[in-house]
């Protein structure tokens, strides 16, 4: 096969790989995506579900920068919630239950619309290199293949092993072949190769599960999606269930201990801390007897259940027979058993912040690769690598993300500077500016941003500007329009609150706990009058209002924490400084300096064991 030169190639179809090849296409590179199966594009090889507490604000951002995931998420999603309603908006996060077979189709058909976007299905087997420079991939089938950049989304392919009980083999996921050749060749030009570990539980024959057993989960009311353009909400849903373990149950599990790779250790990756196997939380929580489990259909039409919660690598037999010691599956039957993979990544600290690696040129890595577990983990480094990548080869300066600014740019901060050790997994508590970073604001936080570099669509900027209109139109209505106790104290005691003896401003009388805007505009007839709670977009301003004057005080302060500890981030430090001859820093803090070589000084001050005295002595050195 010969093959024509592309701007960009991406390895590999996932999460990462779709949302770098779209991106990369969209803002104008022309772009070859190869990978092993055509057909199973964007696959959810674990959990059908997208979001979750802090994915659900990724995805959000994913959609706001222009990416995919939202929209093919909105399209194929059998249930949405909102998780954590009961706290601040702060702590919102979406969530969907996705028909699995639904999302990688249409994620491909996507991906077919880009114009510049070309496919080939093939197995990519080593890297092409001009010097310190790539240059291109080889494939299995059809040879060389040649590129001005790279993008490594493996995913769990490289060097792939697949534990049930005592019978390992190779392979990327159950019934798919692992990769081979890359790992060796990029070790050999000095890349730190590790291995790491994750795992999936069987899949259930729902025809044979008794429900009534269960406890039903049903979704929410209103169905608010992720992406912020204009689309038609799901009319019916699907329902999960939740299901627990028992002591019956963790006693048939320990049966099963002497044969587990995880415990014999056979198995030399590091499993993910948040997401463990179930033969692993009941050894590590010995102290429980039971644990909760969630059943959750893979599709409209499909009889298939993923049992959330019981992942395991143990014997077949062992996982069939504790699985029908579960109340509600006694006769249960099961379409295939779980499984554990160990798969090669490559510790991020090799990263620049663009993801580019920094000992060869034009290479960039993304997803499961750098250490991350999760869609939404690797769709939004696909998405930062794919633009990252149609940045440098047209010599414009890469789209680096601050931690104020995204939980994306959070993520890829921690990978640079911390480096990982375990599967890295996103979670609110790992934002400092989480008050900043909510889920409602995704869009005006990154979507200007988008619109700038190329990627946000002239329809989405526009949808953009017209929700800011309307929300800043809503509060200058609130905050300056006047109520007497007449007009309002029916409804505020109709709410448990003290009526008011004097006029005073909407906005105001908002920050009572007691009240909330909805409820405002539903009762007061000049409010129901003048807003249209039936548009969704109506309220999804409202909503956004809300939470601005409400929670006035607490962003103003956050903002101006962050505006002060990003100064650090625009102060440069020396590339290759050799960190060796400033012996006023502590031992620790020049080896670390030394082996991460941060870019700035606020990328130093986030590196674990670097003192604040350390980053003094580093401000004085550059005469700070």
């Amino acid at each position: 096969m010969k093959f024509e030169q592309y701007d960009i190639i991406v390895v590999g179809a996932g999460h990462a790989g779709c949302e770098a090849a779209a991106a990369a296409a969209r803002l104008g590179s022309r772009v070859l995506l190869i990978t092993m199966d055509l057909r199973l594009m964007a696959s959810m090889s674990c959990n059908p579900a997208m979001g979750g507490i802090a994915k659900g604000q990724i995805v959000r951002e994913i959609d706001a920068l222009g990416g995919c995931s939202g929209m093919v998420s909105d399209k194929t999603m059998i249930q949405f919630r909102m998780l954590n309603r009961s706290k601040g908006p702060a702590m919102w996060s979406p969530r969907c239950q996705s028909d699995k077979m639904m999302f990688s189709a249409e994620w491909r058909s996507q991906l077919e619309k880009i114009p510049r976007l070309e496919f080939w299905q093939d197995v990519v087997d080593g890297l092409l290199f001009e010097g310190d420079r790539v240059c291109g991939v080889h494939t299995f089938m059809g040879g060389e293949v040649k590129a001005k950049a790279v993008v490594l989304t493996n995913g769990t392919f490289l060097n792939g092993l697949i534990h049930i009980g005592e019978m390992h083999f190779s392979g990327g996921r159950i019934g798919e072949p692992a990769s081979y050749g890359v790992s060796e060749q990029l070790k050999e030009r000095g890349f730190e190769v590790k291995r790491l570990k994750t795992g999936t539980p069987m899949r259930i024959d729902g025809r044979t599960i008794d429900f009534s057993k269960l406890v039903e989960q049903p979704g929410d009311d209103e169905v608010t999606g992720f992406s912020y353009l204009k689309h038609e909400p799901i009319a019916r849903q699907r329902s999960c269930y939740i299901a627990r373990t028992s002591l019956k149950v963790h006693e048939i599990l320990r049966k099963g201990f002497a044969y587990s790779p995880m415990f014999s250790g056979r198995i030399q990756g590091v499993g993910p801390r948040y997401c463990p196997s179930i033969e692993d939380k009941i050894e590590r929580f010995s102290d429980k007897d039971s644990h909760q489990l969630f059943v959750e259909p893979e599709g409209w039409t499909t009889q298939e259940y993923y049992l959330n919660g019981f992942s395991s690598s143990l014997p077949d037999t062992i996982q069939y027979e504790a699985l029908r010691a579960i109340e509600g599956f006694e006769n249960a039957k099961i379409f295939r058993p779980g499984y554990a993979i160990e798969y090669d990544y490559f510790p991020p600290v090799q990263l620049h912040h663009s993801l580019e690696t920094r000992q060869v040129h034009g290479l960039f890595f993304a997803g499961q690769i750098n250490g991350t577990t999760g869609y939404e983990e690797a769709a939004c480094q696909g998405l930062m690598a794919g633009i990252n990548a149609h940045q440098l080869i047209h010599d414009h300066d890469p789209l680096v993300l601050s931690r104020s600014e995204a939980y994306i740019g959070v993520l890829i901060d921690d990978l640079i500077t911390k480096g990982v050790d375990e599967p890295y997994r996103m979670f609110t508590s790992r934002a400092e500016y989480r008050i900043l970073l909510r889920q409602d604001n995704a869009d005006a936080r990154l979507t200007e941003k988008s619109y700038q570099l190329g990627l946000a669509s002239e329809e989405r900027y526009q949808h953009y500007l017209e929700k800011k209109a309307i929300v800043e139109e809503m509060m200058e209505f609130l905050n300056h329009t006047s109520v007497t106790p007449d007009q309002i104290n029916g409804f505020l005691e109709s709410f448990g609150t003290s009526p008011l003896s004097q006029r005073a401003k909407l906005g105001y009388v908002l920050l009572r706990p007691q009240l909330n805007l909805f409820d405002m505009i539903q009762t007061l007839d000049f409010l129901s009058d003048k807003y249209n709670l039936k548009d969704r977009f109506v309220r999804e301003c409202v909503q956004e209002a809300e939470i601005l004057i409400k929670y006035d005080g607490y962003i103003n302060k956050e903002q101006d924490l962050a505006e002060k500890l990003n100064r650090l981030d625009y102060v440069k430090l020396p590339r290759d400084l050799d960190y060796h001859t400033l012996t006023s820093l502590s031992f620790e803090a020049r080896e670390k300096l030394n082996k991460y070589q941060p870019e700035t000084l606020g990328q130093a001050s986030r590196i674990s064991g670097i003192s604040p005295a350390d980053i003094s002595v580093l401000a004085i050195f550059l005469g700070r």
